[in-house]
């Protein structure tokens, strides 16, 4: 029932919207598409879907800023890049604007379609997932075969060579399993898909499954970042649970899913954990549409982090794409993490809010990014253009 504008109930609205507005943090400032506040209620109202358009020029926005102002040296194709062009490709996908697709062939083409450098196993493949795809859409063998070799070629970072060929050898935690590894499964299910092999989905569950196996905490159904922080808490007492880090388990699993058969028998497996993820992640979402950089403990660190917010928008919206999340359950947190996100988008079209290269909770400023920020925007605007009006 309507009041009229000198009612008491509309009075009484009216000031509970400016009471709302008046305590707002000034850092939290709003464009279009942001979070709406509920008067009085203290809960986020969900933001309409935008349309195709909204959509398409926030991704190319940003993709445009960072192709201005590029992190990594020219001739890098590393995680920080590579996570990068995974939302270039996705954005092509979603899109069939060929000028993604030219980004990405100009970026394979320059490296000659090689794994990537690092002294990581997994890590190495991150580039391999743009090659692959790239492979899948135009049946250039080239664009495989150097990772075809790599992965065939003994040595302690190949499955050829090593059962734990996934293991991190950086910094002071040689040896060990880590969250992060799980974004590259998905080259070997594109691998899987562009050659038949169905050898390269038993190297990708065993290696999904031993990652899963000793790091995924039961009771909150969340990755710890490798095994230093299972037991740690934070001050306040609560469990270090990062959000990167799961987000790069929570997309690259919706990654995995995108290319693993849909009759194959270790799909449910990985169904199980992409549900019971989604389903702690929105309870730990913040009013303002984003994640904060610790899962466990929001408090910790209690500014918004964007990486994580784009790689769990990605991975909500993609699950709402392909039928495996309920539309009505998790539309409502897809769509407030997509108006989070927007809301921290520069004018000039830097992904802000974004933690630096890490691999734990720590705090982040409003003017923090990186390409593998951007990269996970554009992961997350793919999806949410599929779902756009």
């Amino acid at each position: 029932m309507k009041g009229r504008t000198g009612s008491p109930i509309r009075v009484l609205i009216l000031f509970s919207i400016t009471m709302v507005s008046l305590h707002r943090p000034l850092d939290d400032r709003r464009g279009r598409g942001a979070v709406v506040y509920a008067a009085g209620a203290g809960q986020a109202v969900t933001p309409p879907l935008p349309a195709k358009q909204e959509v398409l020029a926030l991704l190319e926005k940003a993709n445009s800023w960072q192709l201005a102002h590029p992190e990594m040296k020219p001739d890098d194709r590393d995680w920080q890049r590579a996570t990068w062009y995974t939302g270039v490709m996705a954005a092509w996908k979603a899109t069939g604007n060929a000028a993604w697709l030219n980004q990405a062939l100009a970026w394979g083409r320059l490296h000659a379609w090689q794994v990537g450098t690092e002294p990581d196993g997994a890590n190495r493949l991150f580039c391999v997932e743009t090659w692959a795809e790239l492979y899948l859409a135009r049946h250039d063998p080239a664009m495989i075969e150097p990772a075809i070799r790599w992965l065939a070629t003994p040595d302690p970072l190949t499955p050829a060579g090593s059962s734990q060929w996934y293991l991190d050898h950086y910094g002071d935690n040689p040896g060990a399993v880590y969250v992060d590894s799980l974004y590259g499964a998905a080259a070997l299910a594109m691998l899987a898909k562009a050659t038949g092999d169905a050898r390269y989905l038993d190297i990708m569950n065993a290696f999904f499954d031993d990652v899963t196996g000793q790091l995924l905490d039961k009771d909150d159904g969340l990755y710890y970042r490798d095994r230093r922080f299972i037991g740690q808490r934070t001050t306040n007492g609560k469990k270090i649970l990062w959000s990167r880090g799961n987000g790069w388990a929570f997309a690259g699993i919706a990654r995995v899913l995108e290319y693993l058969p849909p009759n194959h028998p270790s799909r449910e497996s990985y169904l199980e954990v992409f549900r019971r993820q989604a389903a702690e992640l929105v309870k730990r979402q913040g009013a303002d549409g984003l994640w904060r950089v610790n899962l466990g403990d929001p408090g910790q660190f209690p500014n918004p982090e964007t990486s994580g917010t784009g790689f769990f928008c990605f991975g909500l919206a993609w699950g709402i794409n392909q039928g495996v999340l309920d539309r009505r359950a998790y539309l409502p947190a897809a769509e407030k993490a997509w108006a989070g996100l927007t809301a921290s988008l520069s004018p000039e079209g830097a992904v802000q809010w974004g933690q630096q290269v890490d691999g734990q909770p720590h705090a982040v400023a409003r003017d923090s990014t990186h390409e593998f920020v951007t990269g996970t925007f554009l992961l997350a605007g793919s999806e949410m253009y599929k779902l756009a009006r």
